[in-house]
Order: structure tokens, then sequence, then C-alpha cells
């Protein structure tokens, strides 16, 4: 699983695990922008497929609109610990992408699990302003 529990005080604190945001703003989700894809049924399909392993969340625009629908996955406390960053994923238009995405993330994500190599197709990088306004 995607977490790290650690020790405060004698007790264990709870889980911090990966985070799975999903854009959602004015391009991705849009099926006049991207026709044949079941956006509504993408962020319940992705929660199935990680089983609890990490939250997902609908953003607005995330302003990477050339890459819709984008899915940005945030490192558990212990894969950024590791040296994991947020990876960007875009054009995650098909279920086996998501798949791949929720595998990764079950086996513990960026900074604990290499992604399979199917997602380096997926994967960008995004400006620095682009990347606070999401970790702000």
């Amino acid at each position: 699983m995607c977490a790290m529990i650690t020790k405060s005080s004698g007790r264990a604190a709870a889980e911090t695990p990966c985070r799975v945001t999903v854009c959602r703003g004015c391009c991705c989700g849009d099926g006049a922008k991207i026709p044949g894809v079941d956006h509504a049924g993408q962020i319940p399909r992705l929660r199935t497929a990680l089983d609890g392993a990490a939250p997902v969340r609908a953003s607005e625009c995330l302003d990477v609109c050339d890459q819709a629908n984008v899915v940005v996955v945030q490192p558990s406390a212990a894969g950024r610990a590791a040296g994991g960053r947020p990876v960007w994923l875009g054009l995650v238009n098909d279920d086996e992408a998501l798949a791949d995405i929720a595998a990764w993330i079950r086996a513990g994500g960026p900074g604990i699990a290499e992604p399979p190599g199917v997602l380096d197709l997926y994967t960008f990088k995004v400006s620095r302003r682009v990347r606070e306004g999401l970790e702000g």
C-alpha cells in the first residue's frame, strides 16, 4: 500500500498515503473536447481500482489543457522521504491507463515503486507556477 505509519509520542500516527488529483476543469472531463471517453466514470473507476490505497479528488482546471485528461499522483510521506515527487500524467483517456496508475500506486507510487513503463508515455513536466498551484 502507498502509505507510511509514523510514531509520535509512542503512538502510531495515521497513515499518510499517496494522493491522486484528477483535473475536471475547462477541458479535462469535457466530452466535446475528448469524445468517446466516459469522463463521469473515470474517478469512480479509479477509486475502485485503488481499493482504498489512496484518496482521489477532483480539481478545477490545472492549467495544462493540452494534456487533457490530467491525473497528478503525489507521493506518500514515505515516498517523499525516499525522493519521490508529484508525477503529472496527461492524455489519460482510457481504462488501461487508469489501471496502470492504480497498480503503481498500490505498489507504493512515486519514490517507492517504479511506474509501469507505459506510464512514461503519459508523464509530462509542468511549469513551477502550475505545480505550485496544486501543492499550495
